[in-house]
């Protein structure tokens, strides 16, 4: 298992997807995990990583949700590393952008994307979640989102104290500016680590993704950014956490709310 107490070892895996292919996915995820040589704590994959950003979901078997969460699981444990990313998923026949995050153990905990793409009729595809997640790992809390939330300053506000606010995208080329202040705004403003997992490569639609996937540390430095086809390593660090917050108590005057539906 990783290294030292109080650094987390995260693999961000930055790919093509096959379009609408899970069995494909799958094969082609469990090949890129298989080849990490360095101990990882946490495996971070895409928005929707077993089919690309489908507005079919009807095209995707209903079984297939619960097969990529037993491969999820299965890799977990091979790797002994948590895996996290979102795949459409089926529920009493309603559809779902549904983050799984699954530890080593066969634990796994849910999030349902709070804001569907609406440019793209994701809202008429799929049921949007309402309920936000912060997963205790290893003694870091973790904050995942999805893709259109990081748009969403108070849905991603740290109300809780998180360390690692992460989100898993499939954001295309026209728009990765956004990506990129965005990610940095939400580090700086919530004074957390944050990481964004984006795609590369085209997919059935015909949008192109560029990657981008990357790290920023809790003043919005920029640690690491990927523009090609790869794994990803980076270092979060907890003491940094800790200093940075000490030294600049900025969280201690952030308003306070409650959401609201």
């Amino acid at each position: 298992m990783a290294q030292e107490k109080g650094n987390l070892k995260i693999a961000l895996i930055q790919s093509a997807l096959h379009w609408e292919n899970p069995s494909a996915n799958r094969k082609m995820f469990s090949a890129k995990i298989e080849q990490i040589v360095e101990d990882v704590d946490l495996i971070v994959l895409p928005e929707m990583f077993s089919t690309g950003f489908t507005m079919s979901p009807e095209n995707i078997k209903n079984e297939e949700g619960s097969i990529t969460l037993s491969w999820m699981m299965d890799m977990a444990a091979n790797i002994n590393s948590a895996v996290v990313g979102s795949i459409v998923f089926n529920e009493d026949d309603t559809h779902y952008n549904r983050l799984f995050f699954v530890e080593p153990n066969g634990k796994y905990v849910t999030y349902d994307k709070r804001h569907t793409f609406t440019l793209a009729g994701e809202h008429e595809k799929y049921t949007a979640g309402n309920k936000r997640l912060i997963v205790n790992y290893k003694g870091f809390a973790i904050c995942p989102l999805i893709c259109y939330d990081l748009r969403f300053p108070i849905w991603s506000r740290n109300t809780e104290d998180f360390d690692i606010l992460l989100y898993a995208a499939n954001w295309p080329t026209p728009r990765i500016n956004a990506w990129d202040a965005l990610l940095k705004a939400r580090a700086i403003e919530n004074m957390a680590y944050c990481i964004g997992v984006n795609r590369v490569g085209a997919d059935g639609l015909g949008h192109n993704y560029p990657g981008h996937s990357s790290l920023y540390d809790p003043l919005g430095e920029l640690i690491s950014l990927s523009k090609k086809e790869e794994v990803l390593i980076v270092d979060v660090v907890k003491n940094e956490i800790d200093l940075i917050r000490n030294k600049l108590p900025f969280l201690n005057d952030r308003d306070r709310f409650s959401l609201l539906d």
